[in-house]
């Protein structure tokens, strides 16, 4: 699963993505510095991987990651080809969830004028450009489809008649200028939802907003990212507040260094730790581990997938041969200090194919090919 970063040219997103994959070249400050969607692969900061290296000894400690797509700036009329607007949306629906960054600053870090494409900075205003772009983009799938669904519908055919009412019940929300989750959400009947899903709408996608903020304000305590929040919440969204271009220095910056720049700045840790953790959590992803004295690993399974299905996310054959799974979760061993005494004291569960995987579980898995 991976998430893209979308937004206005020259609000930060390039600055953004390469602190996050610790690249290392900057966009150029001009409209279209990324023409084509850059694809990294972002660690996702764990505090329980210490945990359990405090007891059990290992060679190597790997955390868990995700994909991250940099989409070129989307401008006002991309849904009808302007910026090369069809090609950026097509990268925006490959995704499965959308991080929106918004630029929160007047000038950049030393004073520096940083073009904006709109002429003045209004977060408001360049959310409101994004979000209309994505539904006037939804709504051309919408009409392009409806008609030969109605056609289809006529069949009788369950997965037909549920593509052309989902179709109904969106069109006139996206024509008043709502985005698909706004219908998406209510959805109750399974047929429906499944062709919800299939239609692949751009403003079904899950959101979470970055506020960009000035280096003189990196916990986003501004009037303009304050609005954002508001905005967000009315939405039921979260808003992350990061200033892309103290993030890039810290992440340049040796672990001494970056302890001594972070505690100057007040923060107690760089805010893309917390941005890659929101961007985890809103690609629906939890985390099991596995323990061992070769590796300690964090392994990302979606949110209500069974024991082996997550089997399968190590090797398709945990999958196809699972037996049983034995867990405990990483309080246990916060508790008991050792495997050994977790299994005496009756906390190391057995479980077989039907269990639901819970976030911070310790996996080992049994299997037969």
């Amino acid at each position: 699963m991976e998430a893209g970063i979308v937004g206005l040219p020259n609000v930060g997103k390039s600055t953004l993505f390469n602190a996050l994959t610790a690249a290392k070249a900057l966009a150029a400050n001009y409209p279209f510095a990324t023409i084509e969607p850059n694809v990294g692969i972002v660690s996702i900061p764990d505090d329980r991987l210490a945990v359990i290296n405090r007891h059990i000894e290992t060679v190597k400690i790997v955390p868990a990651a995700m994909r991250l797509v940099d989409i070129a700036g989307i401008v006002k009329g991309a849904s009808t080809g302007e910026g090369l607007g069809n090609q950026f949306l097509s990268h925006i629906r490959e995704v499965d969830a959308i991080i929106h960054v918004v630029r929160c600053f007047e000038k950049a870090p030393g004073g520096e004028d940083i073009t904006h494409v709109e002429g003045s900075v209004d977060p408001i205003r360049d959310i409101g450009i994004i979000e209309t772009e994505l539904i006037l983009a939804d709504l051309q799938t919408v009409d392009g489809a409806i008609g030969k669904a109605e056609r289809a519908a006529k069949s009788g055919e369950k997965e037909a008649i549920a593509r052309h009412a989902v179709l109904k019940k969106l069109k006139p929300e996206l024509d008043r200028g709502a985005p698909a989750r706004a219908v998406l959400k209510d959805l109750i009947d399974a047929e429906e939802r499944k062709a919800a899903r299939s239609l692949g709408m751009l403003t079904a996608k899950p959101v979470l907003y970055v506020a960009n903020v000035d280096d003189a304000d990196p916990l986003g305590e501004g009037s303009l990212a304050t609005r954002v929040r508001a905005h967000a919440a009315s939405e039921g969204m979260q808003v992350v507040p990061v200033c892309a271009k103290i993030e890039s220095e810290l992440a340049d910056l040796a672990p001494a260094d970056r302890r001594e720049m972070l505690e100057s700045l007040g923060m107690k840790e760089p805010a893309l730790n917390a941005l890659a953790r929101a961007a985890y959590r809103l690609l629906g992803l939890q985390s099991f581990y596995t323990a061992g004295p070769k590796e300690i690993r964090a392994w990302p399974v979606p949110v209500g997938a069974t024991a082996p299905q997550a089997a399968g996310v190590i090797h398709s054959d945990f999958e196809k041969g699972f037996i049983r799974a034995e867990i405990y979760a990483v309080s246990d061993l916060e508790e008991f200090k050792t495997e050994k005494a977790i299994k005496e004291a009756g906390r190391l569960r057995i479980e077989g194919k039907s269990y639901v995987m819970r976030d911070a579980d310790v996996c080992h898995f049994l299997f037969n090919v």
